[in-house]
């Protein structure tokens, strides 16, 4: 209980800019886990511009969820800065940066809730909008999972409860990823999205990935 978070924000941080007007800088960023002595990334630089989407490709290790990880400053860099609009993102209130960048990891949870609260999650002051979660489902794919269950969105999820249903890795991944759309982020975060999927839900997921992301800003790990 008395482990302090190192992340903080300053008494001065300021709001990020809605809307985001250049985009994310990389400035020469390392970045290495205190129990390691080596570099998970090293000398990074590049631009991430508004509206730009970015794949980031690699073998296991090659360090694609540790940029996106600093992306949303969930991680600080070791060395060099990120920067947004020209300011270093330490400069920004991080609650108001979390809501701007939405994120589904590809570790993600299945919440032993019901399906709507599963859903709502990706942001929970939407609880009670019905419309805009089934309009998440929609974008997700994830309507097609809820319309099966006995109890629709009421439905409990997972086995620890009495009347919940267990889901296949694919289903979940579709509630999880319907997560990601709750939101109205600027930056829309993608890490390996479609692992449990077959390769035409895959295919699905991602043309409609396409479509709904138009005008805004995303990164996508594969």
């Amino acid at each position: 209980f008395e482990i302090k978070p190192d992340i903080r924000q300053s008494e001065a941080s300021l709001p990020i800019p809605n809307p985001i007007k250049e985009g994310f800088t990389f400035e020469n960023v390392g970045f290495q886990y205190r129990v390691s002595e080596n570099w998970s990334l090293r000398h990074l630089s590049f631009k991430l511009k508004v509206g730009e989407k970015l794949a980031l490709v690699g073998e296991n290790g090659a360090g694609k969820t540790t940029l996106v990880k600093l992306l949303a400053r969930l991680y600080e860099p070791t060395e060099g800065r990120i920067l947004l609009d020209g300011r270093d993102l330490r400069d920004y209130k991080l609650d108001d940066l979390r809501r701007n960048v939405s994120i589904i990891f590809q570790d993600y949870m299945k919440f032993q809730l019901e399906a709507r609260e599963n859903i709502a999650i990706g942001d929970i002051g939407g609880l009670e909008n019905q419309k805009h979660i089934e309009t998440s489902a929609v974008k997700s794919l994830a309507d097609t999972v809820i319309e099966k269950l006995p109890g629709k969105y009421q439905q409990m999820l997972g086995k620890r409860f009495l009347g919940g249903v267990e889901l296949s890795g694919g289903e979940w991944q579709k509630i999880a990823l319907a997560r990601a759309y709750m939101g109205n982020a600027q930056l829309m975060i993608l890490d390996e999205p479609t692992s449990a999927l077959d390769a035409r839900a895959e295919n699905e997921v991602f043309i409609r990935f396409a479509e709904l992301m138009q005008g805004k800003t995303a990164v996508l790990i594969s």
